[in-house]
C-alpha cells in the first residue's frame, strides 16, 4: 500500500476513535459507517480495520504504555490527542514495519490538522518516549527501516 494510502487510513482512524470515544458506539458499527460515508478506494482499509479493532482490543496495554509519560491523567487529555496517543502507541508497539519516526510524524501531523493549538508539541513529546521503550533499539540506531 502506498503512502498516502496510510495517510488517508490514518486520518480517517483518528476520526473514527474519536467518535468511539465521545459516543461509545459499537466499534463495527463505525467501521461500517466510515465504510458507507467515505470513498475508501484510495485508504489503506486493512490497516485502518486492524488499527481500529486493536486498539479498543488492547486497550488497557496500551494506555499503560503512553500515560506512563503523562504530566497529567489521561482522562485530562483531549478526546483528539488521546485518539493519537492510542493509535502512535499502537504503531510503535505493534508495527514494527513501520519505522517509528513516520508513526511519529504522522501523529504529530494529525494533532496539527484536528488537535487543539500546540497539542502537536505534546504528542511528539510522549510519543518520543514510548518510542525509546518500545523501539529503544531503532531509535538508539537512527535507524529508518
Amino acid at each position: 500500500m502506498s503512502p498516502s494510502a496510510r495517510r488517508k487510513a490514518r486520518q480517517l482512524l483518528v476520526q473514527a476513535l474519536y467518535q468511539w470515544q465521545v459516543s461509545g458506539s459499537d466499534i463495527s458499527s463505525i467501521e461500517a459507517e466510515f465504510h458507507t460515508d467515505n470513498n475508501m478506494s484510495k485508504v489503506d482499509t486493512e490497516f485502518f480495520g486492524e488499527l481500529l479493532h486493536g486498539i479498543p482490543g488492547r486497550l488497557d496495554e496500551i494506555d499503560g504504555v503512553y500515560e506512563s509519560h503523562l504530566d497529567r491523567k489521561s482522562q485530562d487529555l483531549d478526546p483528539v490527542s488521546r485518539a493519537l496517543l492510542r493509535m502512535g502507541t499502537y504503531e510503535l508497539s505493534f508495527r514494527v514495519d513501520v519505522p517509528y519516526k513516520v508513526a511519529i510524524n504522522e501523529a504529530v501531523n494529525l494533532a496539527k490538522k484536528f488537535g487543539p493549538t500546540d497539542a502537536y508539541k505534546y504528542i511528539n513529546g510522549i510519543l518520543d518516549k514510548v518510542a525509546a521503550t518500545t523501539r529503544a533499539v531503532e531509535v538508539k540506531s537512527g535507524q529508518r527501516r
